[in-house]
């Protein structure tokens, strides 16, 4: 199996894994403090990720571990952000909103590097995200507090995303997944010991478990394959794949949560497979040609 290929589906794989978690983090964080969940999902992250690429840990230098703290910063904003919106929202419209990522990418590589997409990939962006808004709008679409905090964490998931694009054209980023994600604990931590309300160990074995889904799923497993596939797709690409993320949030809210399952599901989801295949083929000669592998 050609590697872009390969990587293309384990991403699929890993959206599955990030849409259960929005549920999964809901019911584990309920009145708890969320710096507290994440300090240890990222902890035991960097505990499982040391043993698997210990190779590279002990080779990491300065480099590498200035390159983690660089991508960590805007990972820890999206992802806390993210969960302090779950505190407020439903699971399945928390991950709708976090699709914006795929719209604003284009926008601030064109504000900031002044490189435009190409008209595919716009036109995969859109129809990928009018399948998100059928899936969010109901009959009085409103923005709340857990809304705002879900954007905010779009953006800085797109400047994430296209900072490791950067970096990963110029060095192997398997050598800063380490150093990322122990910046990402200690932020989390300094976090969680000015929240006077944290409670260090709580008596409830569904936060645990969260803890363990998200860091051996969400963290330790998506993290490590969008980095290694970013050298491979490009951060449009990447972040239009990630469209599949809230069709497996909505699923995973219908049965976890009780959250309801509607048409919308379907057409919207339709619709981001649809804009998914679209930026995934090349037009040339009125040819439908898959690009995975051809790059």
């Amino acid at each position: 199996m050609e590697k872009k290929r390969l990587l293309l589906i384990l991403l699929i794989i890993g959206t599955a894994f990030w849409g259960i978690s929005y549920s999964v983090t809901k019911m584990a964080i309920g009145n708890y403090s969320p710096a507290t969940f994440l300090f240890y999902r990222f902890l035991l992250a960097v505990i499982i990720l040391t043993i698997i690429f210990w190779k590279y840990v002990r080779e990491t230098n300065f480099e590498a571990i200035k390159t983690g703290g660089i991508l960590a910063i805007p990972m820890f904003l999206g992802i806390h952000l993210q969960t302090i919106g779950l505190k407020h929202t439903d699971a399945s419209q928390c991950s709708f909103i976090a699709g914006l990522t795929v719209i604003i990418i284009p926008l601030l590589k064109l504000a900031i590097y002044k490189t435009n997409a190409s008209l595919k990939i716009w036109g995969a962006a859109l129809t990928a995200l009018a399948g998100l808004f059928i899936i969010a709008i109901k009959e009085k679409f409103t923005i709340n507090l857990g809304d705002l905090y879900t954007i905010a964490g779009a953006f800085a998931f797109a400047v994430y995303l296209i900072s490791v694009e950067k970096h990963s054209a110029l060095k192997n980023l398997l050598y800063s997944i380490v150093p990322m994600f122990a910046f990402c604990a200690l932020f989390t931590f300094i976090l969680a010991i000015t929240d006077h309300n944290a409670d260090w160990f709580p008596e409830n074995n569904t936060f645990w478990l969260g803890v363990i889904y998200c860091a051996l799923f969400s963290t330790a497993y998506m993290y490590t394959v969008s980095n290694i596939s970013q050298r491979y797709l490009s951060a449009e690409r990447v972040a239009v794949i990630y469209l599949f993320e809230p069709v497996f949030g909505a699923i995973g809210a219908f049965f976890i949560l009780g959250e309801n399952l509607s048409w919308r599901l379907l057409l919207g989801g339709s619709l981001i497979f649809a804009g998914t295949i679209i930026s995934e083929v090349n037009f040339k000669n009125n040819k439908l040609t898959t690009l995975i592998g051809k790059n």
